[in-house]
């Protein structure tokens, strides 16, 4: 057994605009926090929203003495914001959850116990998601097949960032200084014992998400070259190939011409072949420059993120 009964559990909200559903987010984390027999705490990160998600955060800190307020600087996006309440966490175990309530905190006492069974982390896994087109659900099901096939870290498959963590699992996240985080491949990538809990995921309750296609595409690529160097194996296979295939051909031709002479070169097959090469390097190419902008940022060793403020929890008997 790694873990004992919690004296604190921590629970980190990263918020972007959720304005329409934080009230009930809340009252529903209330209600379960208020049945464990343990104390806690609730952080909420405010990711630069720019409705009056700050200004209900505030409500909620003078009103629940077990609110935390982190609000950044400016916008730094959901993996740093969620770093930032990882830094301020001080339970002795840590959920993580999003506000949009998809992810219901009624499963929270799951988790937990759990965690009392002996398991580092404790992640949700969705057998169903109800709200999400079929487009979205088939390409979150290929990128996890992908990761599991490519990576070195074999990434829970259907699994979010809602789960549990134990202190030393936090201790460990918070060693990691890389900017650019995927923090659902860190949250395996530091090991330790780990277990699935199942749910049907819900529709969003309130508010618009803030994940479009093209946003979820760039997530993919950050994800895919967080952990696995494939892309560039692929690149150099690729390369290799299309180099003996052009050496094939070219063999073939000099035999055809020595013996049936030269005929007139095909115009269009010449310019697609052109064309396709040019191609194959400027994705190649691509690919390279995605790895190299990520040392290029990674060596500037900037800050994760900035705080505007940060108002942690009050004893409980300074709540008004």
């Amino acid at each position: 057994m790694t873990s004992q009964p919690a004296s604190e559990i921590s629970i980190v909200v990263p918020v972007y605009n959720e304005q329409e559903v934080l009230p009930d987010f809340h009252q529903r984390l209330s209600v379960v926090l208020n049945t464990l027999s343990f104390a806690s705490e609730i952080i909420y990160v405010n990711d630069g929203s720019q409705d009056d998600t700050l200004a209900i955060i505030e409500s909620l800190y003078r009103d629940d003495h077990r609110v935390a307020v982190v609000d950044l600087s400016r916008n730094f996006g959901k993996e740093i914001a969620l770093t930032a309440g990882l830094h301020k966490a001080r339970g002795d175990a840590v959920v993580v959850i999003d506000a949009d309530l998809q992810d219901p905190p009624e499963l929270i006492p799951e988790l937990i116990n759990e965690w009392h069974n002996g398991y580092d982390v404790v992640y949700a896994k969705r057998s169903r998601r109800e709200g999400e087109s079929f487009i979205k659900k088939a390409t979150a099901h290929g990128f996890y097949r992908i990761m599991q096939r490519m990576g070195h870290v074999k990434l829970p498959e259907d699994t979010g960032d809602f789960r549990l963590l134990s202190r030393r699992a936090v201790d460990a996240l918070n060693t990691l200084t890389e900017h650019h985080r995927f923090m659902k491949g860190l949250f395996t990538w530091i090991g330790y014992k780990q277990k699935a809990v199942l749910y049907e995921r819900d529709p969003r309750q309130a508010g618009q998400t803030k994940w479009n296609y093209w946003r979820l595409w760039n997530f993919a690529i950050e994800g895919i070259t967080s952990f696995t160097i494939a892309p560039l194996k692929f690149a150099s296979y690729s390369g290799l190939i299309v180099a003996l295939g052009a050496l094939s051909y070219g063999i073939y031709f000099l035999v055809r011409t020595l013996l049936y002479g030269n005929p007139v070169p095909g115009y269009p097959s010449l310019i697609v072949i052109i064309l396709f090469l040019g191609g194959v390097q400027l994705m190649f190419i691509g690919i390279l420059g995605e790895y190299i902008g990520r040392i290029f940022t990674e060596t500037k060793r900037r800050p994760l993120y900035f705080l505007n403020q940060y108002l942690p929890p009050r004893a409980e008997s300074d709540e008004e």
